[in-house]
């Protein structure tokens, strides 16, 4: 019989236990809660118990080892210790989307065959309404009850040995181009991942991290949650997003005369979405004089000491207003996805945070370049053709932080990986396009793996690399010009079917009012002319948009940030295109 005080002996529990039990590592920043580290392990132990318990009462004894657990609950402590003890149970954590519509949730259910479904007291109604649908399989049905039963000691944690873990954690993609698949990441790619990140980043137990993220893509929960809590650091949950509750807690506690007694921990990490870091931009000039004053103190170099921004291209407009607004804080540009975590990231020195790119393999990441014209690798030193153009290639990639499988769909799992020619492994296909250049003045973070040649990202195969009469144009490269010039607000590019050129290159434009009738021909609109006369001193010809949609109510994007281009393309010029 296990004593209920044990935990697994993995690379993830071992640290965590390390941690002072009286720091803080979680806070909710609406209410003030606070949670210890002592709160957290013993309250993951517990719920462990309780999950283990559950097994043995509703599922007839059933083991959780290696099965999928969803769990629908709101950004909070409760997340974090549910997410850990399903871990610590060897199960398999598959959080859920509330925002997600019933249907699909139903979908995600069916799919990962669930055995059980945990939701907090807040997500009763949504969690019955998934259940009263038509299933598959029904999972067992047990509410979260709010958690802080009491601190443990450290000294009073007993370790036990997994001789083989089948547990960790799955996310579902987005579906973008077929239904939505199951990523499996195993114990040892999680724990891969977060060592990768916490020797890239420095997090520490000084961090504060303001996190204002959805939590059922990685970026929420390995980049926010996992890896902090491995570096003993705390976390400070603000969700929704709302702009000006991030400014207000971001300028407290610079704040002259506060009330606060005693006054919060300054943040000093932020990761975000660019689109949040536009929000934040959009809004700094509606706060009182005496919040701007204290939020610009709050957000110079010396009090955060990271900003980081992913999950979508990054707009050079975003980076300067930040970079100027902030008193010189560069925000950093990383490159990941479901599948693999976090695989490139721009370097902690300011003079490595290179415009455009997503900075060079992180510690434990393979990545190589892979030609899908000629099906063959660009070594270093081949990035350019006999033409002298940069030679744009597949980024592939190898090592521990990888995915195990897409659940239940072999098919997808060994379509998406390559043989190595060399022994060493399979390299995971990720279909994103990128160019390899080095930049003279980067590598400059001192670190073993900032160093050499950086990536560019061109965008995805199927809709960012648009092939023009035999030229290959970046979606992202245009789109970044696009974002320089005043009158764009938002901007999506995307190829169409040309009988001349095979594709030619469409923009989709929300244009700002305060500049939509500069730079225009008299008397007109600002249109496909002036956008093309704006643009002919920074890109060649053939990568200037031949047509231009404007629309007025911004370009729909996911949770992330992101805009499904093949949807958007359909739904601005036609299912013809």
């Amino acid at each position: 019989m296990r004593l209920a005080s044990g935990l697994p002996n993995l690379p993830f529990f071992r640290p965590l236990v390390s941690h002072d039990p009286q720091s803080t590592s979680v806070v909710h920043s609406a209410s003030g809660r606070t949670f210890s580290y002592g709160n957290l392990i013993g309250d993951v132990i517990l719920a462990q118990d309780k999950l283990e318990a559950l097994g043995d009462r509703s599922l007839k004894g059933l083991n959780l080892q290696g099965k999928p657990v969803a769990f629908l609950a709101e950004n909070s402590y409760d997340y974090v210790v549910t997410l850990l003890s399903i871990l610590a149970a060897d199960g398999i954590a598959l959080p859920l989307s509330p925002s997600f519509p019933a249907a699909e949730l139903r979908y995600i259910l069916d799919n990962s065959q669930a055995e059980i479904l945990l939701a907090t007291e807040k997500y009763r109604e949504k969690a019955e309404q998934v259940l009263d649908g038509e299933l598959v399989k029904r999972p067992v049905l047990e509410y979260i009850p709010k958690l802080n039963d009491g601190a443990i000691s450290p000294a009073n944690v007993e370790f036990r040995d997994m001789e083989n873990p089948q547990g960790g954690m799955m996310l579902y993609t987005s579906g973008t181009t077929n239904r939505p698949k199951g990523v499996f990441l195993p114990h040892s790619a999680l724990a891969a991942q977060t060592k990768s990140l916490v020797q890239a980043w420095s997090y520490s137990p000084d961090d504060r991290l303001l996190h204002m993220l959805p939590l059922h893509h990685i970026h929420g929960t390995v980049n926010a949650i996992l890896a902090p809590l491995l570096a003993g650091s705390s976390i400070e949950f603000t969700f929704p997003f709302n702009p000006t509750t991030v400014w207000d807690r971001l300028a407290r506690p610079f704040m002259p005369n506060s009330n606060t007694i005693p006054p919060p921990k300054p943040i000093n990490f932020l990761t975000a979405v660019p689109t949040i870091y536009h929000r934040l931009l959009g809004t700094f000039n509606t706060l009182p004089d005496i919040t701007q004053k204290a939020a610009k103190e709050a957000i110079l170099p010396e009090n955060l000491r990271l900003n980081i921004s992913g999950s979508a291209a990054l707009p050079t407009p975003i980076k300067e207003s930040w970079t100027k607004l902030s008193g010189g804080n560069v925000l950093l540009e990383r490159y990941g996805m479901t599948e693999v975590g976090m695989a490139l990231s721009c370097g902690m020195h300011f003079k490595d945070r290179v415009d455009g790119s997503v900075g060079w393999p992180l510690p434990s990441v393979e990545v190589r370049l892979f030609d899908l014209d000629s099906q063959e690798v660009i070594r270093p030193g081949e990035e350019y053709d006999a033409n002298k153009r940069e030679r744009v290639g597949e980024i592939q990639l190898r090592g521990p932080t990888i995915f195990k499988e897409y659940w239940k769909n072999e098919r997808a799992t060994e379509d998406s990986f390559m043989e190595g020619s060399d022994g060493k492994g399979r390299w995971f296909k990720t279909g994103d396009m990128a160019i390899r250049k080095q930049v003279s003045g980067a590598g400059q973070s001192g670190s073993n793996w900032a160093k050499g040649p950086l990536y560019f990202i061109q965008g995805r195969q199927s809709v960012d690399i648009i092939k023009v009469g035999g030229e290959k144009v970046s979606a992202l490269e245009v789109e970044r010009e696009l974002l320089a010039l005043p009158q764009a607000l938002e901007a999506a590019v995307v190829g169409l079917p040309s009988d001349q050129w095979g594709q030619k290159v469409a923009a989709v434009l929300v244009l700002d009012p305060k500049h939509a009738n500069t730079g225009t021909r008299e008397g007109k609109p600002w249109g496909i002319l002036d956008l093309r006369r704006a643009l002919k001193e920074k890109l060649s010809e053939y990568k200037i948009p031949q047509e231009m949609r404007i629309l007025e109510n911004g370009i729909p994007r996911n949770a992330m940030g992101k805009v499904n281009k093949k949807v958007l393309k359909r739904d601005v010029f036609g299912e013809s295109s």
